[in-house]
């Protein structure tokens, strides 16, 4: 399964959800985390979001709107993108995970 993500000063790249497993995510090249799952909706064909595993040790849900890829991180404009656990647990209990 493949979707459009969109690139830092490009067009939008067609990944694979398992391309983006583990890669880093960065605040101005600050690494807040890694994303350790992909979150998609009910049907399994479109990303909602991303399971990420902060510095923290905490997992955090990332919405797929508020990513930009640059080549091997997935970039954020701002901390506060980083949802709680409770917004996690809410799109995992109504999407699908691609891990699972």
């Amino acid at each position: 399964m493949s979707f459009h993500v969109p690139r830092s000063g490009q067009n939008e790249a067609r990944v694979t959800g398992v391309e983006l497993l583990n890669k880093r995510v960065v605040l101005d090249g600050i690494e807040l985390g890694r994303v350790v799952d992909v979150i998609l909706d009910e049907t399994g064909e479109r990303p909602v979001g991303f399971d990420v595993l902060c510095g923290d040790g905490g997992h955090r849900f990332l919405p797929y709107a508020t990513v930009l890829l640059d080549g091997e991180v997935v970039e954020v404009g701002s901390p506060l993108v980083l949802l709680g656990r409770d917004q996690l647990d809410f799109y995992r209990r109504h999407g699908r995970a691609l891990r699972s």
